[in-house]
């Protein structure tokens, strides 16, 4: 079975925007998640509400579906007033959320409080740090903390996540350092790795599948072969968008192929990025039990 999840860029107004997490339920994915950012490539003078709030609001809107960050990094982030947030979530959502966590690529949201702008070497060792602690702060009721990073003092998570110890982290790594980390992360069932192959854009599907290709390889050699978690690929990104049920059901096969166990596609748009036909997921609801047998 290969899972199904779907991408909804949070540029919407609420009164607006539920109805898509709610028919993305009734669609019957597996998650849904929006991208955690302050503001976002092309769309950076456009609407573009805060991450946490909106997924606050797709939990009370709904009951099954999980819901996740996808990916929250430190360039804008302290895990601890992060970590509040993160457990308020999992709590009123009642332990439907998956996190996913990167190390946060330079631009707006690195930019935007001021800061120094840091080496790839400098953004790794902040994110290891980043993701230590806040792996420590959504599983034990105080924290206290002293890092190169960091610190935290008497910082309390209480009544702590609904999901013990905490929720599901997804490591968002293409590279040797990222895929280590993800491996070392990956110590509890819903942990993982997620990835979106290149991030060149305007490849053609054939040459960005050979690069997936080459990624999923890295990450079989640093796990060693032995991984029973979440390999995710976001598979809107460096292609074009989904055209039909056939087309996704191909990239779902390369995809189980690689031995990725979940996949995200993009709320279609009426214009780029993930410009497409919203009837499209009316057609990919009605396969979609038959669509995850192809991961089976």
């Amino acid at each position: 079975m290969i899972r199904i999840g779907v991408i909804i860029l949070p540029e919407q107004d609420w009164d607006t925007d539920r109805k898509r997490w709610e028919r993305a339920e009734s669609y019957g994915f597996d998650h849904a998640w929006t991208y955690d950012h302050l503001a976002w490539r092309t769309l950076a003078d456009g609407p573009w509400h805060a991450t946490v709030p909106t997924l606050v609001a797709a939990a009370l809107a709904t009951s099954r579906i999980r819901l996740g960050t996808l990916v929250t990094t430190p360039n804008f982030r302290h895990p601890v007033p992060l970590a509040k947030d993160l457990m308020t979530l999992d709590v009123m959502s009642h332990g439907r959320v998956n996190i996913a966590l990167g190390a946060g690529a330079p631009g707006y949201d690195a930019a935007v409080l001021g800061g120094e702008e840091l080496s790839p070497a400098g953004r790794h060792a902040r994110f290891v740090e980043f993701r230590d602690l806040l792996d420590r702060l959504l599983s034990e009721p105080v924290t206290n903390w002293s890092g190169d990073w960091y610190s935290a003092v008497d910082a309390r998570m209480i009544p702590g996540p609904a999901q013990r110890p905490r929720p599901p982290f997804l490591i968002a790594a293409d590279g040797p350092r990222g895929m280590r980390l993800a491996a070392s992360t990956a110590r509890r069932p819903g942990d993982g790795w997620v990835t979106m192959g290149t991030r060149e854009r305007g490849l053609d599907e054939a040459a960005w599948w050979k690069d997936v290709a080459r990624t999923a390889g890295r990450m079989d050699a640093a796990l060693e072969g032995a991984w029973p978690h979440v390999r995710m690929l976001n598979m809107e990104s460096g292609t074009a968008s989904l055209s039909s049920v056939d087309h996704l059901r191909d990239r779902l096969g390369r995809a189980a192929e690689l031995g990725f166990t979940d996949v995200t596609i993009a709320w279609p748009r009426k214009d780029q990025p993930f410009r497409g036909d919203e009837a499209l997921l009316d057609a990919v609801a009605a396969e979609l039990p038959a669509l995850r047998r192809i991961g089976g």
